[in-house]
């Protein structure tokens, strides 16, 4: 069961990873085989399927972005606390997002 107080602490460390734009921190958010998905990995790094499997490939990929996108900035706007996982909902450059981790 996962507790109010560390599904919101884990939401402020996620965004506040992002900010500082250091990508081990942010990985470390991670296992090591999560696996992403994204139109924007089809579009940036030529691989069709979309998909992304391993922090190695994605520190590759998040290591391109965070490059061009010096800027980037999230703002933390909701944290749901579910039973065995947090939602956190943020800003960010492209509007509103979220992201589910189990």
């Amino acid at each position: 069961m996962i507790s109010r107080e560390f599904g919101e602490g884990f939401a402020k460390e996620w965004v506040e990873a992002w900010n500082s734009h250091d990508l081990e921190r942010i990985l470390s958010h991670y296992s090591e085989d999560f696996t992403m998905s994204s139109p924007f990995i089809a579009q940036v790094a030529g691989i069709e399927s979309g998909y992304l499997t391993g922090k190695a490939a994605v520190r590759a990929y998040w290591a391109a972005a965070l490059q061009k996108m010096p800027t980037l900035r999230f703002e933390l706007v909701q944290t749901l606390v579910g039973a065995d996982s947090v939602t956190i909902y943020y800003r960010g450059v492209r509007g509103n997002a979220f992201k589910e981790f189990l």
